[in-house]
């Protein structure tokens, strides 16, 4: 389905977060976290956000015996807005290595960010409830290099919709996200709708071979 747009959370005493630094990266998974009610400068404004999240393939760790070597992952969440100001449009901007059309932006389906390799800018900040936690952030993002190859994808692309309910998609979601989504005007309103039985059905990986040069992009 498309997703058109008109930090990772708290995690466990044993997180450590990835060092600071660019890494080749590639998109392989958005949610959509739904549309909430949140205070800002004092004013209460209604957000669609989504959830996009990276691996990064030349960082790896051993996090479960039985499946070996995965890459390290980090997300990032946006206003689903492709407003000109708009932190997304900016994000996509910097990316892509140009600007959008306003006929572009009018219509945006974020589900073409799938499979799509990357350079990202990854820094550190402090908490803000404890100065002595550490959490990696994605501060900007640009395109690969030309001639720069990223290498295979290791986790299945997977594109979470609201609007086209896949309960094991959802269940194998952490219980943080499903919170999130739980919590969202869109899930409160689809009581009535039918839900997707089944196991999570998810894209295949994008191989090597396939680098998106210059010009190349799918957005």
């Amino acid at each position: 389905m498309a997703i058109i747009a008109s930090n990772k959370g708290g995690g466990s005493s044993n997180y450590a977060p990835i060092p600071a630094g660019n890494y080749i990266a590639r998109c392989y998974q958005m949610i959509e976290l739904g549309t909430t009610r949140e205070t800002i400068l004092g004013n209460e404004k209604d957000l669609h956000k989504i959830r996009l999240t990276f691996e990064l393939p030349t960082e790896v760790k051993v996090f479960n015996e039985e499946k070996g070597e995965q890459p390290l992952v980090i997300s990032k969440e946006f206003t689903l807005s492709m407003n000109e100001k708009a932190s997304l449009r900016i994000f996509l901007k910097s990316w892509r290595g140009k600007d959008f059309t306003e006929e572009e932006a009018r219509a945006f389906d974020v589900t073409k960010l799938l499979g799509v390799p990357c350079l990202l800018n990854i820094i550190h900040k402090t908490g803000k409830k404890d100065p002595s936690k550490v959490y990696d952030e994605v501060a900007s993002v640009s395109p690969m290099p030309k001639g720069m190859i990223c290498p295979a994808q290791v986790n299945p692309s997977v594109e979470f919709s609201i609007g086209e309910w896949n309960q094991g998609i959802f269940n194998a979601l952490p219980e943080f996200l499903q919170n999130k989504i739980m919590a969202s005007h869109e899930y409160k309103a689809r009581t009535n709708q039918r839900e997707v039985s089944g196991p999570p059905t998810y894209a295949a990986p994008v191989p090597p071979d396939e680098t998106f040069d210059d010009g190349d992009l799918p957005f």
